[in-house]
C-alpha cells in the first residue's frame, strides 16, 4: 500500500490539506531516514510511513494499521504499564529510547524510538483521531550511552546496565545457569524474569524462592516437595518448585543462605536433574532452569568452608553482576522518571520533579540502591499537594546532606554545601569546563556533569555561559 493511500485511511475522510499534511510528514521524514507512526488514543497504529517498509521489509506498513503498539515494540514501552505509555498519558515527551521492534516474517530490529503527544491547536489539518507520534530510527550495533533502553523490565542507559541487556541478548533461547550477584535492592530478581522472558521456557512459569526466608526444614519441602507422612502436619503430598517450575525457570534468591545439606541436595539436581521428594523413595525428574541470586561474596564464603566449591561452579555458569545504583548514576533520572510516571498513572496525577529536586536524587548515595529509589518516589507521590515535586517532598533523608553554615561553625565541623538552595562558588567554571571538554554538546556535558539537561540550562543561563 502506498504511503498516499495509508494517510487516506489515517485521515479517515479525503480533506486535501490533511491528506497533504500527513504526506509532507511522512516524506520529511523519509527523506532523514526515520519512520513516522501516528497512534489513536488506545495507542493503535493509525498511519505508518512507508519506510517501515524499507527498515523492516516488504508489507510491515500494512501489517502495522490497526494493530496496537505494543505487538510492534513491546510491552515494556507500550503495555498497560509501558514506559513510554504512561510519559505519553502524561503528556511528556521521550525522545532516543532503545527497542526491538518486532516484525511476523522478518524478525526483530533494534530501533532508537521518539514519542510525544500530537498538539492539534485549532487546525483540523490532522487526523482529530491521532492522539500521538512515533518516530522511529534504525539504531546502529553500537550502543550509544546516551540513549535509553527499555527491555523486559529494564529501564537503563548506563554502560554496566547496557552490558547486562546484551548478555541478555546473547543467551535468548538459552537455558543455561546464571549467577547475578549484586547488593540488595539492585534489581536481581528483574533482570532474573528478563532471562526467563527471552528463553525456551519464557512460555512457562517463573517460580521465585528466597532461600534465607525458611528455616533448613521448611526450605527443604519447599523446593522437593514431600509424601504425605514425612513429617507431622503433613497430611497430603505436597508438590515443591522444582515441580512447579517444570517447562520453567526457578529462581532461587539469596542462594548463598543455603544450608549445608540441601546445597549437597541442590548440586545432585544440577548434575543429574533427579531429586527425591521429603521423605519419598521415587526419583522425579526435573528441567526447570535455574537462576540464583546472592548478595553475599560467595568466594569468600568457599573459603570459609560455607559453601560448597563444586555448587560454586555450577550455579556460576554465567555469572552476572548488578552494579549498585550509585555506580551507575545515569540510571537516576531515567529510573526516577519511569516510577514517578508509573505512580502518577495509578493515582490519576500528572506530576514531575522540579531540577532541585533532581540534583537531590542525583546527589544521594541510594544505599538501598532502585528499591530505595522506587519507594521515594512514592513517598513523593504521596506527600507532594502540587504538579511538581520539590526537595521538601522528598525523604528527609535525601534533603539531610544539607548542613546550615552557622550550626555547623559552632560544632567545629566543615560546613556542607546545600544542593538545594546554593551552588558552589566554582560551579561556574566546572560546568564551563565540562561544556568546553564535550564541545558544548549539552547532553554529553550534562551526563559528565550528573546532572539533568535541564538544570545545565538553567545554570548556564544563570551563570551566562554560551
Amino acid at each position: 500500500m502506498a504511503t498516499r493511500d495509508l494517510v487516506g485511511a489515517a485521515c479517515g475522510s479525503p480533506v486535501p490539506g490533511r491528506r497533504a499534511a500527513w504526506t509532507g510528514i511522512s516524506l520529511a521524514f523519509a527523506a532523514l531516514g526515520r519512520v513516522f507512526v501516528s497512534l489513536d488514543r488506545n495507542f493503535r497504529v493509525l498511519h505508518a510511513s512507508s519506510v517501515l517498509d524499507t527498515l523492516v521489509g516488504e508489507g510491515a506498513v500494512e501489517a502495522a494499521i490497526g494493530r496496537p503498539m505494543e505487538e510492534l515494540l513491546g510491552a515494556d514501552l507500550f503495555g498497560e504499564a509501558g514506559a513510554l505509555r504512561l510519559a505519553l498519558q502524561n503528556g511528556q515527551r521521550r525522545e532516543g529510547w532503545r527497542a526491538m521492534l518486532q516484525s511476523d516474517t522478518h524478525g526483530a530490529q533494534l530501533v532508537s524510538v521518539t514519542a510525544a503527544p500530537l498538539i492539534h491547536g485549532d487546525s483540523d489539518v490532522c487526523d482529530p483521531n491521532a492522539e500521538y507520534v512515533v518516530v522511529m530510527r534504525p539504531a546502529s550495533e553500537e550502543i550509544n550511552q546516551a540513549e535509553t533502553t527499555a527491555f523486559m523490565g529494564i529501564v537503563a542507559r548506563s554502560p554496566a546496565m547496557i552490558r547486562v541487556i546484551d548478555l541478555i541478548h546473547v543467551l535468548r533461547d538459552s537455558l543455561v545457569t546464571c549467577l547475578l550477584t549484586g547488593a540488595s535492592g539492585t534489581g536481581k530478581e528483574v533482570v532474573a524474569r528478563a532471562l526467563h522472558m527471552t528463553s525456551k521456557h519464557a512460555s512457562g512459569p517463573f517460580v521465585a524462592v528466597n532461600c534465607g526466608a525458611l528455616p533448613a526444614d521448611l526450605l527443604e519441602s519447599e523446593l522437593f516437595g514431600h509424601v504425605k507422612g514425612a513429617f507431622t502436619g503433613a497430611i497430603r503430598d505436597r508438590l515443591g518448585r522444582f515441580e512447579e517450575a517444570t517447562n520453567g525457570t526457578l529462581f532461587l534468591d539469596e542462594v548463598g543462605d543455603l544450608p549445608m545439606p540441601l546445597q549437597v541436595k541442590l548440586l545432585r539436581v544440577l548434575q543429574e536433574q533427579t531429586f527425591q521428594r521429603v521423605g519419598g523413595n521415587g526419583t522425579v525428574t526435573t528441567n526447570a532452569r535455574i537462576i540464583a541470586a546472592t548478595n553475599r561474596d560467595l568466594t569468600k564464603q568457599v573459603a570459609d568452608g560455607e559453601f560448597r566449591e563444586d555448587l560454586y561452579y555450577r550455579l556460576r555458569v554465567v555469572p552476572i553482576h548488578i552494579e549498585k545504583l550509585a555506580h551507575r548514576r545515569e540510571d537516576i533520572e531515567l529510573l526516577a522518571r519511569y516510577f514517578l510516571a508509573k505512580v502518577g498513572v495509578r493515582q490519576g496525577r500528572t506530576l514531575r520533579f522540579s531540577p532541585d529536586a533532581f540534583k537531590a536524587l542525583l546527589q544521594y548515595p541510594w544505599p538501598g540502591n532502585v528499591r530505595e529509589l522506587q519507594n521515594c518516589v512514592e513517598y513523593a507521590v504521596a506527600v507532594c499537594q502540587r504538579q511538581t515535586i520539590l526537595p521538601e517532598d522528598l525523604p528527609s533523608e535525601l534533603t539531610r546532606q544539607t548542613v546550615e553554615p552557622t550550626t555547623a561553625h559552632l560544632r567545629g565541623e566543615e560546613p556542607r554545601q546545600s544542593f538545594v538552595d546554593g551552588a558552589p562558588p566554582t560551579e561556574a567554571a566546572q560546568i564551563r569546563t565540562a561544556l568546553e571538554e564535550q564541545h558544548w554538546n549539552r547532553g554529553q556535558a550534562a551526563k559528565a556533569l550528573g546532572m539533568s539537561r535541564t538544570t545545565l540550562w538553567r545554570k548556564m543561563r544563570e551563570y551566562q555561559l554560551g
